[in-house]
């Protein structure tokens, strides 16, 4: 049939192992909120923005409804969060944060991506003081100063709020103010659709990498978002396309 079918057919496949991913990472994320805080959407805060988020990057249905049914079922499962640090060629430096039900199957998988791109694994801490993890949330609806008068008739901290270039806003602030923060903004503004939604990790300073170096940081972070269990990969290459913008 040809090149141009062999290339279809390899870029089809390449989107649906990304959708697979995807949904696999949000019914896990679904699960484990459900089971830690309820699989009631309107009592759990968290389970609510995962629905949300999940829904934004058209995840169907059956898996938001599978997720929770396993819930109400009394289903088993048990994940929880691992983060590995490591380094890669050039002076880049990874965080990867999976959410497994098996550690030793993660590790498996982790580790030798690592030795395969000629990379290591550090110690826990040997790399996350280099990055900075933020909760951010950014909405339209609301001004700069009604946005700040909500932050403060509802006690909440804020590091930084900004209004963008296209009149919406962007608050940036600690981790541990996340649910905070979203509450207090819906306080003014029931209706609120958060066009960002997230606890941020980002490098304090970046690299970029070229030739041989660059080649084999495309190799580690392709083992690793092809690793079951790996659920985000944060790094500080700054001209490393993470396709986050293909469909």
């Amino acid at each position: 049939m040809g090149r141009a079918h062999e290339v279809r057919a390899a870029s089809m496949a390449a989107t649906a192992a990304k959708k697979t991913k995807l949904y696999s990472f949000y019914g896990k994320e679904i699960y484990q909120a459900a089971k830690t805080g309820g699989p009631d959407p309107d009592a759990n805060l968290s389970l609510r923005a995962i629905i949300n988020k999940a829904k934004k990057d058209q995840v169907p249905s059956h898996v938001i409804n599978n997720a929770i049914d396993k819930v109400k079922n009394g289903a088993g499962e048990d994940y929880k969060e691992l983060q590995f640090e490591g380094f890669g060629p050039g002076g880049s430096t990874l965080i990867v944060k999976c959410l497994t039900d098996n550690t030793n199957r993660t590790i498996s998988q982790v580790r030798p991506a690592f030795t395969k791109a000629k990379s290591k694994l550090g110690a826990e801490g040997s790399v996350s003081y280099l990055y900075n993890v933020k909760a951010v949330v950014q909405f339209k609806g609301l001004s700069e100063e009604d946005a700040l008068d909500a932050l403060i008739e509802n006690a909440v901290d804020a590091e930084d709020i900004t209004t963008l270039e296209d009149g919406s806003v962007k608050i940036v602030g600690e981790p541990t103010d996340y649910n905070n923060i979203k509450l207090a903004i819906q306080s003014k503004l029931p209706d609120v659709d958060f066009d960002i939604d997230e606890i941020q990790t980002t490098p304090t300073e970046t690299v970029e990498l070229e030739g041989a170096d660059m080649e084999l940081f495309e190799r580690l972070m392709n083992l690793l978002n092809d690793a079951e269990d790996v659920d985000q990969v944060y790094h500080n290459v700054a001209n490393f396309d993470d396709g986050s913008e293909e469909e």
